[in-house]
């Protein structure tokens, strides 16, 4: 969990019905059609067949991928503890506070001053937050076989995400700290509109100046993948002309794809892995999975959920930020919402309120993918294609977990629910 003011963006239903009719008999009087009934299929059991996806994994397998889904949780739990520790060790010693005037020793221009704040905390949070981003996005990773990057590489890619941060922060952080000063009473509505706008300008420039610095993103030139991607593009509304592969092998060995952007950044994109490691049946179904989260405006949806979201987070922070510079605020050298100083305090209140949230925020992710998967189905027609990844993703994603334990940890169904979803989904459409 890092230190900074969160924001986020998440991906979704359709169906279909075929019928036929009896043919009408020579030089007799027409009849109404009547359809004719359909064969029944008593061999095709959805829970046998789910059962068989799942018992394909080796007990070793099973073990691992729950091993490492069940960790995160323990990390979740250590990300709050470390973001806490963090903010209360530069409160505590003043720091944040010396961090804030050396700041305005540098620059008498406000916005400059709170670019410098921004890049000295940046600079600390890097330092004191290695340990647990090693373990988390280094370590753990090749102990599990899922990373590829040599320590080298990961390390060159933390600094260029440092970089890249201290840009989106202080773009963020500067328009929003002049409102906490100008709007001491308001600031909470302000700096909602700012967080949706801000996240609304992430989602435009990422795909064209983000990502692209991470990863080496060509043109899809095969057209048995292509093709049918884009087929399937133009029949959800998507005017597509082009597919992107990226080169994600380079630092992991996990499949994905995206469809990214809005308005005139919108792209399609998949990964090598997909590519080397799933058939066309599989890519299919993932693609369709990606372009329904965007043919049924899941974006949208999301930056109207995650901005009242907000709003309660903002209102949440400000009922913290008020009862903890009452009491430790002459202690911390902090004035209030508007000091500079106080971002570490801004940082703990976010992190308490989007923990405390995680199975809501889950939740509403997880039903937004369910209606991308049912999209998938229906327009793709690879039931096996989407089972098959629901099996290669169980790789790192537990598949058979407690209803509980899905409510509150999943963002996605588990790969139980979503081979079921495929085998019912195919025992309905075995004549066809």
């Amino acid at each position: 969990m890092k230190p900074a003011v969160f924001f986020f963006c998440c991906f979704v239903a359709s169906f279909g019905a075929l019928g036929a009719s009896a043919p009408v008999q020579p030089e007799a009087t027409p009849e109404v059609a009547v359809a004719a009934p359909a064969e029944v299929h008593v061999d095709f059991d959805v829970a046998v067949a789910t059962r068989a996806y799942l018992d394909r994994l080796t007990p070793e397998e099973r073990e691992r991928s729950d091993s490492y889904f069940e960790g995160g949780y323990w990390l979740q739990i250590w990300g709050l503890l470390y973001t806490l520790g963090f903010s209360w060790l530069l409160l505590g010693t003043g720091l944040s506070a010396h961090m804030r005037d050396l700041a305005h020793r540098l620059g008498r221009w406000r916005p400059l001053q709170t670019v410098l704040y921004v890049l000295q905390y940046l600079v600390v949070a890097t330092i004191l937050y290695f340990p647990l981003t090693w373990y988390q996005g280094f370590h753990r990773e090749h102990q599990y076989g899922l990373a590829t990057q040599s320590f080298g590489a990961w390390f060159s890619e933390q600094l260029l995400g440092l970089l890249v941060s201290a840009v989106m922060l202080s773009l963020l952080l500067v328009p929003l700290y002049a409102v906490f000063r100008r709007a001491p009473r308001t600031w909470w509505a302000w700096g909602a509109l700012i967080g949706v706008g801000f996240m609304i300008s992430a989602i435009l420039i990422a795909p064209v100046y983000i990502d692209p610095i991470f990863n080496t993103y060509v043109t899809l030139e095969d057209p048995e993948v292509k093709d049918p991607i884009l087929s399937l593009a133009r029949a959800s509304g998507i005017d597509a002309d082009r597919v992107y592969q990226f080169d994600a092998s380079r630092q992991t060995n996990r499949i994905s794809a995206n469809v990214s952007g809005f308005a005139g950044t919108m792209a399609i994109r998949l990964n090598d892995n997909l590519l080397e490691r799933c058939t066309l049946p599989e890519i299919q179904a993932v693609m369709a999975h990606e372009i329904g989260h965007y043919a049924l405006n899941h974006i949208y949806e999301s930056i109207i959920f995650l901005g009242l979201v907000l709003v309660l987070g903002l209102l949440f922070v400000r009922w913290g930020f008020e009862r903890a510079i009452a009491r430790w605020g002459a202690r911390w050298r902090v004035d209030g919402i508007g000091d500079l100083a106080g971002l570490p305090l801004l940082s703990a209140l976010f992190a308490i309120y989007f923990f405390l949230g995680t199975p809501f925020l889950n939740s509403y992710i997880r039903v937004n993918e369910a209606e991308a998967d049912m999209f998938a189905l229906h327009a793709s027609r690879q039931p096996e294609g989407f089972a098959e990844v629901a099996l290669k993703l169980g790789e790192y994603r537990k598949l058979d977990p407690g209803p509980l334990e899905e409510w509150i940890f999943f963002d996605h169904p588990s790969g139980r629910a979503r081979i079921e979803m495929a085998m019912r989904w195919r025992a309905e459409h075995l004549n066809e």
